[in-house]
């Protein structure tokens, strides 16, 4: 062989030999896999800018009620699938505003913990006490200490009702950009009509009992497509209607029937006449709703 060859064998010998020793070197000072234990817990709330219902302190609480948090444990023993289930709401023992969990290890020893949240779409007060959020597929959700500034619903709510009927009435609501902002209270009347609180204006909107059907996929078409409808004639009887004569005028706007919208006109109380008429004081803490309009005072309108 000659010097040459040999010499280059020799070098490339020395440096497939080094980088063996150090390699070994490395691993040997590193920690396995299985011996490594949790250093950090990374708790990533997805879009708790839009809903602020859960926060990781909630999250590292629940774990550690359930012995779960993985801090300070063996990687090994750390089963991501376990945190996932005990964070979902699925049989009452997670958090109820959990929409999905994800966890997973790596290999520095942290474990990743993502939560998405379920998102409230109104919030119902019943008059029998009831208090609690539906989500945007009609699930409940428990009052929180949170504030939202959600739609309220108020009046004769059953739970079905506000699952079936109100949910598909809400998202129809939400998803006019003009309605979502204009209305702030809906109340059920005893006979199951539905009376709309707006923002702006010193009136209420009726707009008749919401569509009955058997199945949820049709309560869900019939009810947007109903309330869609009456909100858009009601949108014009705004630009028409009000924009000329006041949005004051009338305190009671019913649109229930088709081609005609049946107004009461506000009854003007005369300041010598205030502290004869005075409600007491049981009285003034009523709705502002009022049921259907009970006065003689009636203006109907072709729309």
């Amino acid at each position: 062989m000659r010097p040459r060859v040999k010499k280059i064998i020799i070098g490339v010998l020395d440096v497939v030999l080094g980088a063996y020793l150090v390699l070994a070197v490395t691993s040997f000072n590193k920690p396995k896999v299985v011996d490594r234990y949790c250093s950090k817990v990374e708790i990533t709330i997805a879009d708790s800018t839009d809903a602020g219902f859960l926060s990781a302190p909630e999250i590292k609480s629940l774990l550690q009620a359930k012995n779960l948090y993985p801090l300070g444990k063996k990687m090994s023993t750390i089963n991501p699938r376990s945190l996932e289930e005990a964070m979902a709401p699925r049989g009452g023992s997670g958090l109820p505003f959990v929409k999905t969990a994800e966890c997973y290890k790596t290999d520095d020893g942290h474990v990743c913990i993502i939560i998405t949240q379920r998102t409230p779409l109104i919030r119902v007060k019943s008059a029998r006490g009831d208090d609690y959020y539906l989500d945007d597929q009609g699930g409940t959700m428990p009052n929180s200490k949170y504030t939202s500034d959600l739609i309220v619903v108020t009046g004769a709510v059953s739970n079905s009702f506000a699952r079936y009927y109100i949910t598909p009435m809400a998202r129809a609501i939400m998803g006019n950009d003009f309605w979502k902002n204009q209305i702030e209270q809906i109340n059920i009347t005893n006979d199951l009509g539905v009376e709309l609180v707006p923002r702006v204006g010193n009136h209420i909107i009726y707009i008749g009992q919401l569509p009955w059907g058997k199945y949820k996929s049709q309560i869900d078409r019939n009810v947007a497509a109903y309330v869609n409808k009456k909100l858009d004639r009601m949108l014009k009887f705004y630009k028409y209607g009000l924009s000329k004569v006041g949005w004051n005028k009338y305190s009671y706007i019913d649109v229930e029937l088709d081609n005609q919208i049946v107004c009461t006109l506000r009854h003007e109380v005369r300041k010598e006449d205030t502290a004869e008429s005075e409600a007491p004081e049981a009285d003034k803490a009523q709705p502002r709703s009022t049921g259907h309009h009970d006065s003689d005072s009636l203006a109907r309108h072709d729309i």
